[in-house]
């Protein structure tokens, strides 16, 4: 196992990690890449990993075992030098089926509260051992690191909706994590896990916010379960977008998260640093790589006039040549109708990344359709001709929504850069926005590790690039005040 870059305590467990670490949100088993860009990671001085078991339906856990296991097995590192975090309480995909399944034969998982269509949450005890023994298996581990139940603030959002009373939802929310908490100090017992913790996205927010989660009576919780519990470990935003963490004064004698974190020698994980939340906007801090000058708003209206009359054609000329039902000409006609979306809608998006979300959706839609055609139209050259123009004019189309949504998030990003570093020269000289973004995070006192997406290889390199530039860690609580005060990140007005 190489040195590790930038070594932390995390909190304490007793274990070293590293600055950044590899955050497996997005990972899947099959793609290879993503398995190179791990391997990268592990071999090169990041020794931290954090997965969950409803990312990606599981296979995150599954990537990450495999990876590890082969690791392993040819003798470049061995299993205690690497730090494996994993999370439990969503259900979705194969888990929500399973779950449904136990409901129909009178068996569900108790205290299961929806979270929105499609997925569930569950934190009950009998839950949590099911939940265990399933990523233990998909990572090959008969111990995981750190074991976090995964946002429970979802519970106390299903009472707000239900209209319960605030204090009674917040005792009963309680109640349920001391039951958990109990769970998982048997299951450190049983040397199922080491520690365990609580990944939640509202440890930030304002004492007095409905959906707010304190640190500090988690820790309460922890000391009535236990004295000598493993409750060692929490996860929660920090980013130059959103600084609660950092300067928020909601634990009590006015700390921050962060600062009473460091006070009981919790260990921090902090997530997203590179997709801030800006009210109802996620904006990326990092350089989008668009090239040249971006079209007008003139000229994103052509390229989707162009689109409309091009769905237009199909609509008439192509489709009613078909020897298809009529219900399937319709169905076809809708899939391709991408033009009136765009229209209506390109210029109100909420920034980029909304804009790649309604981008994948249609594309999925189109995608759907052109199998389709180019199947009945296998032996038309002017058929599949007509069908390859086609692909051009969304092409282009899709290129210009996106350059302009680009243009717009680089200037936001430059604005930003150019304010956080006249704040703190520490954080200025860095490679690019993604860098100074992970800077600040890993910089700031009481953060063990800064967690980063980093599916490609090439993102596994900016990041080793970033962790070998020293930086020192510092309170740093008036620059993040500042940047809270400020609100750089604000969406433009109009």
């Amino acid at each position: 196992m190489p040195e590790i870059l930038d070594p932390r305590e995390l909190g304490r467990t007793g274990l070293t990690v590293s600055a950044a670490g590899f955050g497996g949100y997005r990972i899947v088993p099959h793609l290879e890449e993503h398995a190179r860009a791990l391997e990268l990671a592990l071999s090169s001085g990041i020794n931290l990993v954090d997965t969950s078991s409803n990312y990606t339906d599981g296979g995150s856990e599954t990537l990450v075992g495999r990876v590890l296991a082969r690791l392993v097995e040819a003798g470049r590192l061995r299993r205690p030098e690497v730090v494996v975090v994993s999370k439990a309480g969503y259900l979705e995909g194969r888990e929500l089926v399973a779950g449904q399944e136990r409901k129909a034969r009178g068996e569900p998982w108790p205290q299961t509260v929806p979270v929105v269509p499609g997925v569930e949450h569950c934190l009950h005890p009998d839950y949590l051992d099911h939940a265990l023994a399933q990523s233990s298996r998909r990572l090959g581990l008969e111990r995981i690191d750190v074991y976090l139940l995964h946002d429970p603030e979802h519970f106390l959002e299903w009472a707000q909706a239900r209209g319960q009373d605030p204090a009674q939802a917040r005792d009963e929310l309680h109640r349920r994590l001391e039951a958990a908490f109990r769970f998982l100090e048997d299951a450190a017992e049983q040397g199922r896990i080491s520690f365990y913790g609580v990944s939640s996205n509202t440890f930030p927010f304002p004492a007095d916010h409905p959906l707010h989660l304190s640190l500090a009576r988690l820790w309460e919780i922890a000391q009535a379960v236990s004295p000598r519990h493993r409750f060692a470990v929490v996860q929660m935003p920090l980013n130059l977008c959103e600084p609660g963490a950092a300067c928020e004064p909601n634990q009590p004698g006015g700390l921050t998260p962060l600062a009473f974190a460091r006070a009981r020698g919790l260990g921090v994980l902090t997530n997203r640093p590179l997709h801030a939340l800006t009210g109802s906007e996620t904006l990326r801090l990092a350089a989008s790589g668009l090239e040249g000058p971006p079209p007008s708003a003139a000229g994103v209206q052509e390229r989707l006039k162009e689109l409309w009359e091009g769905e237009r054609l199909l609509r008439e000329q192509l489709l009613p040549n078909l020897e298809i039902p009529p219900e399937q000409r319709d169905r076809l006609a809708e899939l391709v109708s991408l033009a009136p979306t765009l229209i209506s809608s390109w210029r109100e998006l909420a920034g980029l990344e909304h804009f790649r979300q309604v981008e994948a959706n249609l594309v999925n839609r189109l995608n759907a359709a052109m199998a389709h055609l180019a199947d009945r139209l296998a032996g038309s050259r002017e058929g599949l001709s007509a069908l390859d123009d086609h692909l051009g004019r969304v092409r282009a189309a899709l290129g210009a929504v996106y350059a302009f949504h680009a243009a717009r998030a680089d200037a936001r990003v430059r604005a930003l850069v150019q304010r956080v570093e006249e704040l703190e020269p520490d954080w200025r000289g860095t490679a690019g926005p993604s860098a100074l973004a992970i800077r600040a995070v890993r910089s700031t006192a009481g953060v063990s590790c800064v967690l980063v997406g980093m599916r490609r290889p090439r993102y596994v390199r900016e990041v080793l690039a970033e962790l070998k530039q020293p930086v020192a860690a510092a309170e740093r609580r008036g620059v993040w005040q500042a940047l809270a005060r400020e609100r750089p990140c604000a969406e433009p007005a109009g």
